[in-house]
């Protein structure tokens, strides 16, 4: 697998990583492909995870390529001095179209492998922002100053706006152009529609923080064709409404 790189140096390595791709091997099905495998038969040494996004979710990650950059990281990140922002397609229209989620989030009593907000979970903080809202659907900017397991996509079901996609926490539907346009002629040698997007709208677009010796790190991951297209599409739409 290509992978693209953001930012390499002697110490750190920074992805732009695919959509369904895992961070760390799966701990139930050890076969399939990860992401810190796949660097590490690049890299042909050990490379460590320094946080971790969800399967499905998108976009820049880091990695530590020696164990004292490691050690750093985990600090910066278990201390909050990282800048996290990501981009995401929710459902509905968001308001107020600027706030800060803060609340706390526990598994699941029941559904492993699921979040919900509870009084026992473990504070989580994020703010939103609305960057472009259409009648059905919005595109969201977050930045999130906690790392729960789904943060923002438990904060966004809370607030009944998920995630478009999110078979978790929203309805999991993919996104058909035929869905908004009106008069959509599918092509006649298509025998079924194409979905436009078909997995979780996040994005992690990007990451700032500083290194132990004072350097600044940013790192930016534009928006994926497959939500980048749907945005196009939405725009399109909004006009002929």
């Amino acid at each position: 697998m290509k992978l693209e790189i953001l930012f390499e140096d002697d110490d750190i390595i920074i992805i732009n990583k695919p959509s369904g791709l895992l961070v760390i091997p799966d701990r139930f099905d050890p076969t399939l492909p990860s992401l810190n495998k796949i660097l590490e038969a690049r890299q042909k040494e050990r490379v460590w995870v320094a946080h971790r996004l969800d399967k499905d979710t998108s976009g820049v990650i880091c990695f530590a390529k020696n164990e004292a950059a490691h050690k750093y990281l985990s600090m910066i990140f278990q201390e909050r001095d990282v800048n996290k922002y990501y981009a995401g397609l929710v459902t509905g229209i968001v308001v107020p179209a600027e706030a800060r989620i803060e609340n706390m989030i526990a598994e699941h009593p029941a559904v492993h492998g699921k979040m919900i907000v509870a009084k026992m979970g473990k504070i989580s903080v994020t703010d939103y922002r609305v960057s472009e809202q259409w009648p059905l659907f919005a595109l969201m900017q977050f930045q999130i100053h906690t790392g729960r397991t789904h943060q923002i996509r438990v904060h966004m079901q809370s607030i009944g706006h998920p995630i478009v996609c999110d078979e978790l926490y929203g309805d999991g539907k993919p996104f058909y152009v035929s869905s908004i346009k009106r008069r959509y002629n599918q092509a006649k040698h298509e025998e079924e529609e194409r979905p436009l997007l078909n997995r979780l709208a996040l994005h992690a677009y990007r990451l700032e923080f500083e290194k132990e010796d004072g350097t600044l790190i940013t790192a930016d991951a534009p928006l994926p064709k497959d939500m980048a297209a749907t945005v196009n599409q939405l725009n399109k739409w909004s006009k002929q409404i």
